[in-house]
This record gives C-alpha cells, sequence and structure tokens, in this order.
C-alpha cells in the first residue's frame, strides 16, 4: 500500500502530529507575548511614569542587574528601581534603628535636665536654709558657696574641671573665714590668712569632713557626667552609623532581591529568607564590626547607671553639701581653741583688732542659732519632675535589647514581611534567579566573613575608615564609663592620683552613700590604711579685689568659661552655725 495515500486518509493522525509539535516547543513569540500588566501597575504605584514599562515581555538581553531572561523591564526601569532598592535598604535601616537614635537622645536630655536641676536645687537649698537660720550673716560671704555651685556647674557640662581642686579651694577660702570669725579679737592681713590656709590640711580644722564631702561628690559628678555625655556619645554614633552609602556591589544585590522578581512579572513574590541574609551582611558587613565595642559600651552605661541608684548616688551627693558644710564648721567652732593654739605657733602672733575686746567663752556661744535641716517633705530629692531611681530603672530597662544590635540588624530587616519571605516558604520565594529554594549558605557576621559571599562582592582588605573612626569612639567613651564606675576621672587622673577624683578614695563607703542610709544601711568597712593625703597645694594667687584662684600647673581652664571676680567683704562678726548631730557617725 501507499504510504502517502495512507497518511492522507488520515485526518486525524495529521491534527495529533501537529499539536504534538506546538506543545513540544515553545515559541520567543509566545514568551514574549505574556502581559506586563501586574508589573506595569506596581511602578506606576512607586511614582514612575509607565511610558518606559513594556505591554508584554522582552527580550532580556539588555539588563545588567536581573537575570537576562525575558523581562518587563526596560533599561531604564532596571536603572530606576535599582535607585528605588537603594532607598528601601537606606530607610529599613533608618526604621529599625530609630530605637536607638529615640531612646539615646530621650534619655540624654531627661539626665541632662534632671543632673542640671539637681545643682540648681542644692544650691538653693543651701542659700534658703543658710538665710534663713542667719540672714545677713550668711548673704554677705554667700559667693563662697556660689563660686562652689559655679565649678559643679561647669564640670559637668564637660568644662576642664578638677573636682578636687574646686573642693580644696572651697575649703581653703571657708577656712579663713571661719578662722577670723572665731578669732573677732585679732586682726589678720591677707598674708597671715594665706599661712592658715596652707597649712589647713596638717591642721584638718574641719575633720574628715572635706574628704568625705570631696569623695562623695566627686564620684557621684564623675558618674554622671559620664553617663551624660555617653548618653550624649551613643546617639551621635548611631547617627553616624546609619548614615549609610550602598556601594555598586550592594545596589547590585539589593536590586537582584527585592526587584528582579517584578522585572520578571511576578511582582508578589518575596525573595528568600537566606537571600536577604547574605545581602543584607553583605551590605552591613562594616557596621557588624561595631558590634564588639558596642556591647561592651552597653554593659558599661548599664554598669554606671546602677553605680548612680546606689553607692555613687548624685541625689544624696547633692543633698548633702549644705549639710556636711554645716558639719564642717561645727567642728572648727568645737575645737577653735586647740586650732587657733596651733596656727599662732605656726603662722606667728596675730595683730589685736582695734576697738574690739576679746568675746568670753559664753559671748561665743550664747548667740549661737541653732542650725537645723530639712525635713524629708523639704529635701530637694527630685528634680525635672522625676527622680533617679525612675530615671535609671527606665534606661537600665531600654539598654537591655540594644545589645547585639549591629549583627542582628540583618536579620531584623529580613524579618520584615514586606521585604523577605517567611522561613517556612522556602520553596516558594525567590531565589534570586526564579521561584524556589534558595541553596547557598548564609554567611557569618563583620567584614572578613564576607570573602564567600555568593550575592554582594565585599573587599575585605579594605575596611571602612569611619567605622575604624566608630570603634574608637566607642574605645574611648567606654573606657571613660568603667573609670567612672571606679570614682576615676581620665581626665584628671594623672594630676589627681590618689584623690577622690583620681584613684585612691573610691573604693571607700559611707552610710550616706546610700540610698535611706542610716542603721539599716549596707555595711562597710573602714579601710585600715591611711588614706593618701592630696598633694601640697602652691602658693594661690590673691587678686587686688580680693579674688581668689588656685589652679595646678598645667590645668587648662575651659575656653567658654569668662574669669570670676570676687571681692572680699567683712568678715563674720559672730561664730556662724551649729549643725544637727552627724549622720555618717
Amino acid at each position: 500500500m501507499d504510504t502517502r495515500l495512507s497518511f492522507s486518509r488520515s485526518p486525524l493522525l495529521v491534527v495529533l502530529c501537529a499539536v504534538t509539535v506546538l506543545l513540544g516547543t515553545r515559541s520567543p513569540t509566545a514568551a514574549a507575548g505574556r502581559s506586563c500588566a501586574d508589573t506595569r501597575q506596581v511602578y506606576a504605584e512607586k511614582g514612575y511614569g509607565i511610558n518606559t514599562a513594556p505591554l508584554t515581555q522582552i527580550s532580556g538581553e539588555h539588563l545588567r542587574l536581573c537575570p537576562q531572561d525575558y523581562t518587563c523591564c526596560s533599561s531604564q526601569m532596571e536603572e530606576t528601581l535599582a535607585l528605588q532598592s537603594e532607598r528601601d535598604f537606606l530607610k529599613a535601616i533608618e526604621d529599625n534603628s530609630q530605637f536607638l537614635l529615640t531612646t539615646f537622645s530621650q534619655r540624654h536630655r531627661r539626665f541632662d535636665e534632671f543632673f542640671r536641676e539637681l545643682i540648681e536645687l542644692s544650691e538653693k537649698s543651701m542659700n534658703q536654709m543658710f538665710t534663713k537660720t542667719y540672714g545677713r550673716l550668711f548673704t554677705q560671704n554667700a559667693h563662697v558657696f556660689q563660686e562652689l555651685f559655679v565649678e559643679l556647674r561647669r564640670y559637668y557640662s564637660g568644662g576642664s574641671v578638677s573636682l578636687t581642686e574646686v573642693l580644696s579651694d572651697f575649703w581653703s577660702r571657708l577656712v579663713e573665714r571661719v578662722f577670723s570669725l572665731v578669732n573677732p579679737q585679732y586682726h589678720f592681713s591677707d598674708d597671715y590668712l594665706e599661712c592658715v590656709s596652707k597649712h589647713a590640711e596638717q591642721l584638718q580644722p574641719f575633720g574628715d569632713v572635706p574628704r568625705k564631702l570631696r569623695v562623695q561628690v566627686s564620684r557621684a559628678f564623675i558618674a554622671a557626667r559620664a553617663l551624660s555625655q555617653g548618653l550624649a556619645t551613643g546617639r551621635d554614633i548611631v547617627n553616624k552609623a546609619t548614615k549609610l552609602t550602598a556601594d555598586s556591589e550592594c545596589v547590585r544585590g539589593l536590586m537582584r532581591q527585592w526587584y528582579c522578581p517584578l522585572c520578571r512579572g511576578l511582582p508578589s513574590l518575596r525573595p528568600c529568607r537566606s537571600l536577604c541574609l547574605n545581602v543584607m551582611k553583605g551590605c552591613l558587613a562594616n557596621q557588624a564590626d561595631l558590634d564588639n565595642e558596642w556591647n561592651n559600651f552597653i554593659d558599661a552605661l548599664y554598669q554606671v547607671s546602677e553605680k548612680l541608684e546606689g553607692p555613687f548616688n548624685v541625689e544624696l551627693a547633692a543633698d548633702s553639701i549644705s549639710v556636711k558644710v554645716s558639719e564642717a564648721i561645727m567642728h572648727m567652732q568645737e575645737n577653735s581653741v586647740t586650732i587657733s593654739t596651733k596656727v599662732f605657733q605656726g603662722c606667728g602672733s596675730p595683730r589685736p583688732a582695734q576697738g574690739r575686746s576679746k568675746r568670753s567663752p559664753k559671748e561665743s556661744g550664747g548667740n549661737r542659732r541653732p542650725f537645723r535641716t530639712y525635713s524629708p517633705e523639704e529635701k530637694p530629692t527630685t528634680a525635672a519632675g522625676t527622680n533617679l531611681d525612675r530615671l535609671v530603672s527606665e534606661l537600665k530597662e531600654r539598654l537591655r535589647p540594644m545589645h547585639g544590635f549591629w549583627v542582628s540588624l540583618p536579620h531584623t530587616t529580613c524579618n520584615d514581611e514586606k521585604l523577605a519571605a517567611d522561613v517556612t516558604n522556602e520553596d516558594r520565594c525567590w531565589n534570586g534567579q526564579a521561584r524556589g529554594r534558595y541553596l547557598p549558605d548564609v554567611t557569618g557576621d563583620g567584614l572578613v566573613s564576607q570573602i564567600n559571599n555568593p550575592e554582594v562582592e565585599v573587599d575585605i582588605a579594605r575596611p571602612d575608615v569611619r567605622t575604624r573612626q566608630l570603634i574608637m569612639e566607642l574605645r574611648v567613651v567606654t573606657n571613660k564609663l568603667r573609670h567612672a564606675q571606679s570614682g576615676q576621672d581620665m581626665d584628671f587622673m594623672d594630676s589627681e592620683e590618689g584623690s577622690g577624683s583620681g584613684g585612691g578614695d573610691y573604693g571607700e563607703r559611707y552610710n550616706d552613700d546610700w540610698p535611706g542610709y542610716g542603721p539599716y544601711s549596707p555595711p562597710y568597712n573602714k579601710p585600715s590604711h591611711t588614706p593618701a593625703s592630696s598633694p601640697a597645694k602652691p602658693p594661690r594667687v590673691r587678686e587686688k579685689n580680693g579674688s581668689k584662684k588656685n589652679r595646678k600647673p598645667g590645668m587648662v581652664q575651659a575656653a567658654a568659661a569668662s574669669p570670676l571676680t570676687f571681692s572680699l567683704v567683712p568678715l563674720l562678726s559672730l561664730p556662724i552655725m551649729v549643725t544637727v548631730a552627724p549622720m555618717w557617725r
């Protein structure tokens, strides 16, 4: 039988063969004819014109970032979406770091307001307390106390101020006035009073109070300033670290994971989570290197804040200034005879005052006004509408989740369902080429670990300079915070070794250092060694108008501080104060 005749007689067979051929091959024309309507809609919703957007898929040979398969993206669309992917990335980093920035900014502002108002309240309480009790007798010499608080403010504000020296100068000025006060029958020249001041450390006219006050105030103010500066530094570092610029390799990875599915005509397909992690770890490689120093910084902030609510309580330190000053004056009054005898032996016999007779002990003590202390409701234990315990508690609560922030940032970003598929959709996500499982492993954290990153090519031999600078800033502020935990001020450690703001007294503890001080305060062991005395002070320069400044050689004054001048007013003619029984004995 003729084969051709048989074939012509079987029309059904011909149809079947034709269908088989059509189903077995995919024509380029048919593939290119798939609609790009969904891609054009998403593209338009992002605010871009669709004039350059193809109506149907076209050949992808022009693509530079996405797979060169049939596509719904023109070259212009690819460039536009690459820039959009960078903006999306920067926005995601900004959003995820907003918690850090807000916390540091708000906490710094609240602590700063609190500390500054606490100093104001401490000065106000002293003025009110002493003025109410002694009236004009105190106001005539109020500048001595005012200068103390001026210097405390300068120190807290970051000025180059030595707390040890500030307090030493204060006691030197005070001893001259009180010494004249308890010896009204004599006239003392400036040189004679300078001699009294010079030997004050040997005489200890105020007992142990100056040392106690120096230790308590120094530790509290060092910790307060370190915490405030630390919060400000944390804010600045977050600001700098999140001001990113994505390089070309990072942008390529971002585009491939977020917008290549759109170009493929699959706008709802999200990148696989592992793909997202590799892209983010490559783009954030330098930020991840901040993590170790960042964690040390957060730990140091936490520990200093705990010190402030415990043994370095700045509320108690500020509140105790007036009480301890009055305690010191009482001590000198009670021991005035012994102290005066030693001074006369060392500095010579003073010249009797004209027109004034020696006052009898009865007269000296009969006019004393009893010193009163504040009742609990009057004490300035709060400031800025809050209290220290509340501020510290709120800060510690916010510091805890900051640990490990930089290495967890890629995970935080890829956990956003808008930016990456859920880990449960590993087979139904964009793997960088098509829909399907992403096979490569997730790389490690940090710059060096990106050597084998399959998505972002990172030059591990070129660390980011700005990130290295931030690491150094973190190390510096962490070091300051760690020294503050021991009551040490790094700015004055060389010149004040062994002093209250240096390294000698930070281990001491007093009952009134703790909240709720008194018989139920934490026990402490009195050190067996004799506290190291401060180095001998050089003679103070006495100005013509009577003001006195004493600065150690090499000590730099704050540039913004204006010189302070005070005129000496007539010395008091009556004994000043009798204080309550000291709480710490």
